[in-house]
């Protein structure tokens, strides 16, 4: 029995789960998501908490249960609690600018990057415009959110400039050194 699939999932006050088909739909105070499982594994709600079994102990049951009792865990988490994310720009003259559901970007290109932030995510941009906080209910797409993100302008080993996670350290690399 996989330990972490066997442990119930405890749905907090306020938050609301059903389980419709193969989906799981969650409802909670910062949202609402709502995501596919493989149907090798049940899961039911019941009591006040959710559990996730599996028929039987093939190598994909096992390892479906544990997975799709994780998903369940973050949706409810994500949807009482939130997700969050912190990019830093860095970089002479690169910034970032929130424009309603836009982030502007000037990142050294001869041209303005302009990110349409996707439905369920939010962004926050500091006073220096160059720290971006991505905030979501969803923990899939604020992790691709922010990928995509980081993806626009990836920061390069020499001098340390573009778009990096604030708890990525980048490895630099030693220049060029002059001729003897």
């Amino acid at each position: 029995m996989s330990r972490v699939g066997k442990l119930p999932v405890k749905i907090p006050e306020k938050c609301k789960v059903a389980v419709d088909g193969t989906t799981v739909k969650v409802e909670g105070p910062k949202g609402k998501t709502a995501f596919t499982f493989n149907p090798v594994v049940k899961v039911v709600v019941d009591k006040g908490q959710v559990q996730v079994s599996r028929p039987d102990d093939s190598r994909l049951a096992k390892g479906l249960h544990g997975l799709t009792r994780t998903l369940v865990k973050n949706a409810l988490e994500g949807v009482t609690k939130g997700y969050e994310d912190a990019l830093e720009i860095s970089g002479v003259g690169f910034k970032a600018e929130l424009k309603g559901k836009d982030l502007h970007f000037a990142l050294g290109f001869s041209h303005p990057v302009v990110f349409k932030l996707p439905e369920g995510v939010s962004a926050e941009v500091d006073a220096k415009q160059t720290r971006i906080v991505v905030r979501s209910a969803d923990k899939h797409l604020l992790g691709l959110t922010s990928a995509k993100i980081r993806g626009l302008r990836l920061p390069e080993p020499y001098k340390g400039k573009g778009i990096k996670y604030a708890t990525e350290t980048i490895r630099r690399k030693e220049g060029k050194t002059g001729a003897a």
